[in-house]
């Protein structure tokens, strides 16, 4: 179990580390999906890579 908490904090940590460092139309967007991301966890680190992602520029 000990593995799967430091897995589940890997995969927390590089998702906001990939919201902060990624480009958005609006300096809004970035500012909403960082608070998603710390408010919610789990729902919003499932949130940015299924729709995040895809409202970030390339």
């Amino acid at each position: 179990m000990f593995g799967l908490g430091i897995l589940g904090l890997a995969i927390y940590a590089y998702t906001i580390y990939e919201v902060v460092t990624s480009r958005f139309f609006n300096e809004t967007d970035k500012i909403i999906w960082i608070l998603i991301v710390i408010f919610l966890p789990v729902l919003g680190t499932i949130l940015w890579f299924l729709v995040g992602r895809g409202k970030r520029i390339q």
